[in-house]
């Protein structure tokens, strides 16, 4: 495979417990279908019930034709934003790779962790009612839903400890 910006052969590395191919040259880093996803949760497990699937409802994103040749395929990528981001990824249609250059990765973990807790305080029923249905729909498996399920209830929780501390201590000291 070679790298769809400077077309130097990419190199293999493992990216937070997922193998990933890289540019030597200009640190771009190329994601196997799912492997973005995979990288995220673990580099942020209280991230891992907030998946962004660019391919979920093609009426939501921006999408235009790039210039960049999937590593994979050989075939053009598409350029699409992140979700609701500013973040543009090149993703291939076919095989539904990743690319992104130097320091994207970061940009959307930081991306998801401002959305997180935004949809935590402000959705948080939404949320948590889908995380719930998730557990019988999917699209993950069973035990990686009840773990989503379960993050977003420890996470309201320590959002409320943290921003109503004499609630918390008043709800603390409750009989059991």
């Amino acid at each position: 495979m070679t790298c769809p910006l400077c077309k130097k052969p990419l190199d293999r590395a493992i990216l937070y417990g997922v193998e990933v191919n890289f540019c030597p040259n200009c640190l771009g880093l190329w994601f196997e279908a799912e492997e973005l996803r995979l990288a995220k949760d673990q580099k942020d497990r209280s991230l891992r019930w907030l998946d962004i699937d660019l391919w979920k409802d093609e009426t939501k994103f921006k999408i235009s034709p790039g210039m960049r040749l999937c590593p994979f395929c050989r075939l053009p990528l598409y350029e699409v934003y992140y979700g609701d981001s500013r973040i543009i990824v090149d993703v291939c249609n076919l095989c539904q790779g990743t690319w992104l250059d130097r320091s994207e990765f970061k940009k959307i973990i930081e991306y998801l962790k401002n959305k997180a807790d935004f949809e935590l305080l402000e959705n948080y029923t939404k949320n948590l009612t889908e995380e719930f249905w998730e557990i019988f729909t999917g699209p993950e498996t069973l035990k990686e839903e009840i773990s989503d399920f379960l993050i977003i209830l420890k996470l309201l929780n320590y959002k409320f400890a943290t921003q109503h501390p004499i609630i918390a201590k008043i709800i603390s000291q409750l009989p059991k």
